[in-house]
This record gives C-alpha cells, sequence and structure tokens, in this order.
C-alpha cells in the first residue's frame, strides 16, 4: 500500500458517479484489523486518574481564559499532544477513556500516527497554509481532491457542495431547497424585476413566505436559520427571533427493548406520518413546504430512532408534496453506525435528495441531486467554503478506515457494547433502561435527569468522558477506533458506577 502522502499524490482516476453504491459494500472494508492489541500505538492499558476534575492546573487556566471569553461550558484543558487514540489527557495528566470524543468529532482517534504524517509533505503543508477563498480561487488540485475524496463516499448523489461546519451545511442546504422549489416554480424563467426589488427589503414575491418542516426534539445547528429548526434546548434559542411559521412535527419516540413494544411503535409511526401529511396539507395555503430536515438518528434530543419504514415513508410524502428531502448526518456521517451513512440502514428507493455532514468528516457540506444545483453564481456562496486542509485529513481518514476495517470493527463492538449495556439494564433496571444504538452510536436512560447526571459525574471520576443528551440519556459517541477491550473497560467502570448510584439512591 502507499504511503499517506504518495496516496494523496497519485494522478486520480475518473469515476463514474451515476454507478457509485452505496457504502455497505466492500469499498471501505477491504482492509485487515492490526494485529496489535489497539488500532492506535501507545495507547495506555486504561484510565488513570491523579486528581479532582477540573485538577489544579485545568483551574488554573479557566481563570485565565476568563479574562477572554465565556468558560461555562468548559470541563477541563486538554493536553493534545499527549491524549493518544481512545484517551484524552487533561492539563492534569489525568487519562480518561474518551467516549464522546469532542461532541463526536475524532473519527480514528486522537493523534493517528497516519494523521501525523500528513503535513510532514511540503504539498500538504502549504495547502494548509495558503487557505483559499474556494469558490473564486480553487487550488489546482481541488477538484481532483474532491473527485477522489468527497465523491468516493458520495451517498449516491452527484454533486457536493462544502461548507465549514454542520450548521452552515444545513443552513445552506435548505437554501437550496428554496432555490430548487422555485427554480421548478419559474419553469426556467429567469427572476422578476419585482423579485428583484421586492427581496432587498425582506418582502415577497422575491422573498418568499416558504417552509421548512423539521421536528421536535431536532438539532440543526445553531445559526439564525437552523435555530428555527433547532427543538432541543431552551437556552439554545432564547431572544433569538425564528420563523415562526416554519412547521414542527412529531419525531417518533419508541419503547424499549423493540420486540417487546411492536405494536405500540407502529402506531406511534402512523400517528407521527399522519401529522407530517396533515402539515403539508395546512401549510399550502401561508407557507408552503419546500422540504423536510430530519437526523436518522436524532442525537442532541436525546438519541431517538425512528424505523426504516418511518423513513420510507416520509420519502414519499416529501416526493407526493414536491418537498425536499434533507438527511442531516452531521452526527451519524462517516461510520459511527458501522455504516458510513446511517440512512443506508433505511433501504430507501431512492437517494434523499440532499444529505449534510460534518463532525467525523472534518469539513462540512452537502450532497445533492442535478435537480437542486443552481442556475445563477453566488447563489450558495462564503468566502472559504470548506478548507483544503482538511480534505487533506479527511482523505487520510477513509484510508484509514479502509486499511484498519473500521466500519467491520465499529459492528463487533457495537454488538459487545450493546449487548453489555443490556445486561446491566437488567441488572440495575431501577437506575437505566432503554437501551439503543446503531454500531458504537449508542445510549441509554437514566431513570431520571438526576440520575443521568450521577452517572456522567461518577463516570468522569473514575476515567471515562461521557456525554448526555435530552431530558436523561447517557450517549456514547466513541472513535472507530473503539476496540472489544475498551468496551470490557467501559462495562466494568459503568457497573462499579451504578452500584455506586444506586446505593446512594438507597441511602437517601
Amino acid at each position: 500500500m502507499a504511503t499517506i502522502p504518495q496516496f494523496i499524490s497519485q494522478k486520480l482516476p475518473s469515476i463514474d458517479f451515476n454507478n457509485i453504491p452505496l457504502l455497505k459494500d466492500s469499498r471501505l472494508r477491504s482492509g485487515q484489523c492490526s494485529s496489535n492489541k489497539s488500532l492506535v500505538p501507545g495507547e495506555p492499558e486504561g484510565p488513570c486518574v491523579k486528581t479532582e476534575i477540573p485538577g489544579p492546573r485545568s483551574k488554573e487556566l479557566i481563570k485565565q481564559l476568563e479574562h477572554f471569553q465565556m468558560v461555562g461550558t468548559i470541563q477541563y484543558l486538554v493536553n493534545y499532544e499527549k491524549s493518544i487514540g481512545n484517551y484524552i489527557i487533561d492539563a492534569d495528566d489525568n487519562i480518561l477513556l474518551d467516549t464522546y470524543t469532542n461532541i463526536s468529532t475524532i473519527p480514528v482517534g486522537y493523534n493517528h500516527p497516519k494523521l501525523l504524517d500528513l503535513f510532514k509533505d511540503e504539498c500538504n503543508l502549504k495547502s494548509m497554509v495558503n487557505r483559499p477563498a474556494l469558490g473564486v480561487y480553487p487550488g489546482l488540485d481541488w477538484p481532483g481532491r474532491l473527485e477522489n475524496v468527497l465523491k468516493g463516499i458520495s451517498p449516491n448523489l452527484p454533486n457536493i457542495q462544502t461548507m465549514m461546519c454542520g450548521a452552515c451545511s444545513n443552513e445552506n442546504a435548505c437554501k437550496s431547497a428554496f432555490i430548487g422549489y422555485k427554480m421548478r416554480e419559474r419553469c426556467g424563467q429567469d427572476f422578476t424585476e419585482e423579485e428583484k426589488k421586492s427581496c432587498i427589503n425582506n418582502q415577497p414575491p422575491g422573498s418568499p413566505y416558504l417552509s421548512i418542516l423539521s421536528f421536535a426534539g431536532g438539532f440543526h445547528g445553531r445559526s439564525l436559520g437552523t435555530l428555527a429548526l433547532t427543538h432541543s434546548k431552551p437556552i439554545q434559542k432564547l431572544d433569538f427571533p425564528s420563523f415562526g411559521y416554519w412547521p414542527i412535527a412529531t419525531y417518533p419516540k419508541y419503547k424499549y427493548p423493540l420486540e417487546e413494544n411492536c405494536r405500540e411503535n407502529e402506531e406511534t409511526d402512523k400517528k407521527c406520518l399522519q401529522q407530517i401529511e396533515e402539515l403539508f396539507e395546512k401549510q399550502k395555503s401561508c407557507a408552503p413546504i419546500a422540504g423536510v430536515i430530519i437526523e436518522p438518528i436524532q442525537s442532541e434530543g436525546g438519541d431517538n430512532h425512528a424505523s426504516s419504514q418511518f423513513f420510507q415513508k416520509l420519502q414519499s410524502i416529501c416526493k407526493k408534496n414536491s418537498a425536499y428531502l434533507i438527511i442531516d448526518e452531521v452526527q451519524t456521517g462517516g461510520g459511527p453506525t458501522g455504516r458510513f451513512w446511517c440512512h443506508e440502514y433505511f433501504d430507501l428507493p431512492c437517494p434523499p435528495d440532499m444529505v449534510t455532514f460534518s463532525k467525523k468528516l472534518q469539513t462540512g457540506g452537502y450532497f445533492y441531486t442535478d435537480e437542486l444545483k443552481p442556475k445563477h453564481p453566488s447563489r450558495i456562496f462564503n468566502t472559504w467554503m470548506g478548507d483544503p486542509g482538511k480534505i487533506i485529513l479527511l482523505e487520510a481518514i477513509i484510508d484509514i478506515i479502509r486499511c484498519q476495517n473500521l466500519l467491520d470493527q465499529v459492528e463487533k463492538s457495537g454488538e459487545k457494547l450493546i449487548c453489555g449495556l443490556k445486561n446491566l439494564e437488567k441488572e440495575f433496571p431501577d437506575i437505566i433502561h432503554s437501551v439503543r444504538g446503531k454500531g458504537t452510536f449508542v445510549a441509554y436512560d437514566g431513570n431520571s435527569p438526576k440520575t443521568r447526571d450521577a452517572i456522567i459525574k461518577e463516570l468522569k471520576k473514575n476515567g471515562v468522558q461521557a456525554g448526555g443528551c435530552g431530558d436523561k440519556s447517557i450517549r456514547l459517541r466513541p472513535a472507530l477506533v473503539f476496540q472489544e477491550h475498551h468496551v470490557d473497560i467501559y462495562l466494568d467502570i459503568l457497573r462499579k458506577v451504578l452500584k455506586k448510584v444506586g446505593g446512594s439512591k438507597q441511602k437517601c
């Protein structure tokens, strides 16, 4: 196999993008796992907590940082030079098994050696240093990089628009839905003079009353536009004006275990889908729905899952109403569910109209159909529109996923993790319940918000970095290099924590 710098500099083959299958095939499953115990060499054997967290050094640095910015959300300062693989190391040299990975953004662990080698190559270094305005002055290697990397992982969609982050990816995907909706209405005609003049003053017909349907509990970003689609926590939305006429549908919330609640969960699907159809009809008279945005698994809102049948029917409703379906894979894209794209599980009869991404894929952006390609320049535009340095990282990450067979690893680790959590659920039924997940994209609920918070706090004391979501859920977002022995460490520590939390409850 070529080294990473050679791999990047090779002449890129042409690809027939009309015949790219979904990534449940062998394209990223062609390698063998490392024979080493850990896929990232140099990992610690396990967590080691030396001080309280945050420790003295972290507290000192937080106090220093407070002079310049808000610090209320900072848990501790991280030593990224020492952090390795699945382990994050803080400023006080506490070693934690990281099952949250910077809010699900670390794809192959900290300081993977293949990624560290990338910028030893002078060409790659110059691509990072000379950051271009890609919409105007892309580098001569940019077409080849997009073809080799991003279109190589396309969810069967022929076009790609790079962006900086998840929020701007979703924001511009919604703008694309509006553009496509109005282009279809105009039947190829150009803008009228009335449209041009009225939009400058935020008035119709140039600024039309159109809407995007989103879902209760959804999270799609914190820009002013995407906040209208975000419905997870009040603190994210308070004081900000919004599009009050944009409709909000109910996302299915299932009872677990699924196999014992089939009839009730099917009824939940039916009610949610009926409501969506009613909203489409209602909006026709005021602000027609141009697009629907939905997460394959609602993450921030509590790791809520919906069935394949729900997504198939949702796509059918969108097509019937000439609305564009936007699948938000910002958290789920890149392999954490065991498929490169989570919506592959749904066996949709055709690809969604748009798929947005960010986080584990390092850059932001969205794939889209030919129908949504704007006819005028500058319709989807900003200064950077992505970052070549992040594409270089992504190219290497895809190579690592392939060579270390990480999608299969995620499935194996996820199977063991879910099985172990279900056993703990049976052992501690008064403390945790509703274990659910795909791959290592897993969550379970505490019996109350207070219990959930206590579990997360005790996990950290015992050397596990965890994250919460929804009202009372604990979510796991480990790197793709999270192996079976990491699962064992997590489950052993969690069992110890649940015993302590359970004992504390009995004392109360």
